[in-house]
């Protein structure tokens, strides 16, 4: 994938088009519940900063005492709370606790497709360009470290994987791109080859 196809003006457009939604369920749509669950809304940032000639996502490791999805592989992001005004205030709000990024350092290019989970959550995903003189500043009761990924990378579809493993007898599959010492599956996975198709498309 070249260079030209992800700049910002290029993002934006591929944002615009109509958002299909994705699901942890997609591989494995007989484990969905029969009865429809309530989603909690979420809000997820995909923060992106230019490096020279390479556009780069900027990822979390979420810190390992955390209680759920501990050592995971993440964006910045959270629940929906009470007070957020819009999925997207939510979204600029968790990463700035996470990792110390001003809400008026984003330029928000868009969004895409809504990603529901496995634990009944509705994620909405938001791109932003970062300036390359940003600085994490980590919450570490959340964060272990931060990192960057070449978006080209994650984006390849020679880069994405389907893996599996074995719960209550049955196997179950999800998406995963190993990058280096880094495993980024599920969720983040899925959402960014929801991404990849959406710039392919465009």
């Amino acid at each position: 994938m070249d260079r030209p196809a992800l700049n910002p003006s290029f993002l934006e457009r591929a944002l615009a088009a109509p958002r299909p939604g994705s699901s942890d369920y997609d591989l494995n749509p007989d484990a969905r519940p029969r009865r429809a669950q309530p989603l909690r809304p979420a809000s997820v940032l995909v923060p992106l900063v230019e490096r020279g000639t390479s556009m780069n996502v900027i990822l979390t490791r979420r810190a390992a005492r955390l209680r759920h999805h501990p050592g995971q592989i993440a964006f910045p992001g959270g629940k929906q709370d009470a007070g957020d005004a819009s999925p997207l205030a939510a979204a600029l709000r968790e990463a700035h606790e996470e990792i110390g990024l001003e809400p008026g350092d984003v330029t928000v290019l868009g969004t895409f497709d809504a990603h529901e989970t496995v634990t009944h959550f509705l994620i909405s995903p938001f791109v932003g360009l970062v300036s390359p003189a940003f600085e994490p500043r980590i919450d570490r009761t959340e964060v272990d470290e931060t990192f960057e990924v070449p978006l080209a990378f994650l984006l390849d579809p020679a880069n994405l994987q389907i893996h599996r493993f074995r719960r209550m007898g049955h196997w179950r599959h999800y998406y995963a791109i190993p990058y280096g010492p880094h495993y980024i599956w599920g969720a983040t996975a899925r959402m960014l080859k929801a991404l990849g198709d959406r710039v392919r498309s465009a």
